[in-house]
């Protein structure tokens, strides 16, 4: 008869572990976690604690992205191991990919004290574009195996981890619950994936690794920070976003009301729909031309006539250009995504990726033009760690087959001396 197998015990090798996921809930907040260096690059997000596992983890997973490098690693308790441990969640600008190796190379000196092996017992699992392009920087720096993981397969695996196995993690959002939480679930195929990073894929994930990549467009997050950058001069995309929340995109965008005067009840279209995103930027344009014709604005019998057509030309706030800008990207995402949804008779849609960032704007955009164009037949489902599907799923290559899914151990057998090969057992 087979024994039941040890759910926090070290498999094989270190690298290669069980993770019990048993009772683990989010880290509200910030605060409760470990504290790191303040100039380390990172911004960190929130942790997920594991309060029931306590084997070694000696890997980290990192998705290095056209934009930002997203890491993932295990770390325990402060002071003791029987309190369980948790999932640290850091980002780094890509073009500081050198602070972020800085910072994985501290992990593997804290992993040399605390267990009295050697670093190079640390492995680093890495996937996306990244995973390539630094390869050989990654060798060199930290010295230790580097095992590169396909982007699509990592990102469907963390997803499926997040929806099946955290709770608080997915929501909806409504304007009276924004976050509107849904219990992990075991049936969680078919649905699809938005992924929306520099460009936006879709992807119709049909059971456990069964996927394929059914659609997608370039006007993604890659569209939205560089149209931003020429037009408000912002220098970052988190720049973009506050400039976005104080805008009015009434005063760029033309509505439903400029044309009617009041809303379009006959086909459902209230009077602060978008009917033209940018729409009022030439009418507005043209009014001023027209003013400074009437006014010799145009003449050239002296430079004050110019100046004085100069200053007659309407004049357009970034903030109101950020909110429009927005709203466009956004809104066409999600029209495309609900459209594939249809033609593949996928009821379930989720949206992943770091453009969405927890922004309440994009968030609700999405999310309206989900219940707009299904006729509230459909909800966007999203995650409080949208950003991390990759890292994650590259996370969880290094581990057992089934790890972390409820039940999954039940009748594992445990390895005998000499340990058999169980490379088909693994992901």
């Amino acid at each position: 008869m087979q024994r039941q197998f040890p759910i926090d015990r070290t498999i094989l090798s270190p690298g290669t572990v069980s993770i019990n996921v048993q009772g683990a809930f989010i880290v509200e907040e910030a605060s409760s976690r470990p504290s790191t260096p303040s100039d380390d690059g990172a911004q960190h997000d929130t942790d997920i604690r594991l309060p029931n596992h306590k084997a070694v983890v000696s890997h980290v997973a990192l998705d290095i992205g056209g934009s930002l490098a997203k890491l993932v690693y295990f770390s325990h308790e402060p002071n003791s191991k029987d309190l369980g441990g948790r999932l640290n969640f850091l980002k780094f600008e890509t073009d500081n990919i050198d602070q972020c190796l800085d910072f994985v190379k501290g992990l593997q000196d804290e992993f040399r004290i605390q267990n009295g092996s050697r670093s190079e017992q640390m492995s680093i699992m890495a996937t996306g574009g990244g995973a390539y392009k630094f390869y050989e920087d990654m060798k060199r720096i930290l010295g230790v195996e580097v095992l590169r993981e396909d982007e699509m397969d990592c990102l469907i695996m963390g997803l499926d981890f997040f929806i099946a196995e955290i709770p608080r993690e997915v929501f909806t959002y409504s304007d009276e619950d924004p976050m509107h939480f849904q219990e992990p679930q075991a049936n969680i195929y078919p649905y699809l994936l938005v992924n929306i990073g520099s460009g936006v894929s879709m992807i119709k994930v049909s059971g456990r690794q069964q996927f394929e990549r059914i659609g997608g467009t370039s006007l993604g997050g890659g569209t939205l920070w560089g149209l931003l950058s020429l037009l408000t001069g912002a220098r970052t995309f988190d720049d973009m976003l506050r400039m976005a929340e104080i805008g009015d995109n009434g005063a760029v965008d033309m509505l439903v009301g400029d044309i009617y005067g009041a809303d379009y009840s006959k086909i459902g279209l209230k009077s602060t729909t978008i009917a033209s995103s940018f729409g009022k930027v030439f009418k507005m344009k043209r009014q001023g031309e027209n003013q400074a014709e009437d006014h010799g604005g145009l003449s050239h019998e002296s430079r004050e006539d110019d100046n004085d057509a100069s200053n007659s030309q309407p004049t357009f706030k970034k903030e109101d250009i950020s909110r429009s800008l927005l709203y466009a990207v956004s809104n066409n995402i999600g029209q495309i995504g609900y459209l594939q949804s249809e033609k593949h008779n996928l009821e379930h849609i989720y949206f992943g990726g770091s453009f969405i960032r927890g922004h309440r704007q994009t968030i609700q955009t999405l999310s309206y033009a989900i219940k707009f164009w299904s006729k509230g037949e459909k909800q966007a489902y999203f995650l409080r760690h949208e950003g991390y599907l990759g890292s994650v799923g590259a996370f969880l290559k290094r581990q057992p087959k089934n790890w972390g899914r409820r039940n999954s151990f039940e009748g594992y057998p445990v390895p005998s001396a000499p340990p058999p090969d169980l490379n088909s057992q693994m992901f």
